[in-house]
């Protein structure tokens, strides 16, 4: 039996404008259990809150140090024409 597309309504609005807050444990706990019961029923509210807690992760993870070494110059010089090559190319 087919089910009807999720058409987010105004309760998927205040959850998204609360996500970040909840995974941040910032909330009372009866908001926290609001959102909980509310993502229940609600697989797009889920897939986002998970998109959302990644996201969070990643950047708490990222280390500005850890910007890796500039590329050699004879890297450089194979990409730039590559580039070239594919310009030419696609004037043809």
């Amino acid at each position: 039996m087919p089910t009807e597309p999720h058409k987010h309504n105004e309760e998927c609005r205040e959850i998204f404008g609360l996500l970040s807050a909840y995974l941040d444990l910032e909330l009372p706990p009866d908001a926290c259990r609001e959102i909980e019961q509310h993502m229940a029923g609600c697989p797009p509210c889920i897939e986002f809150a998970e998109s959302l807690r990644k996201t969070v992760e990643l950047c708490r993870e990222f280390r500005p140090d850890a910007v890796p070494e500039p590329i050699s110059a004879e890297a450089r010089e194979n990409l730039r024409s590559a580039y070239q090559r594919m310009l030419a190319a696609r004037r043809k």
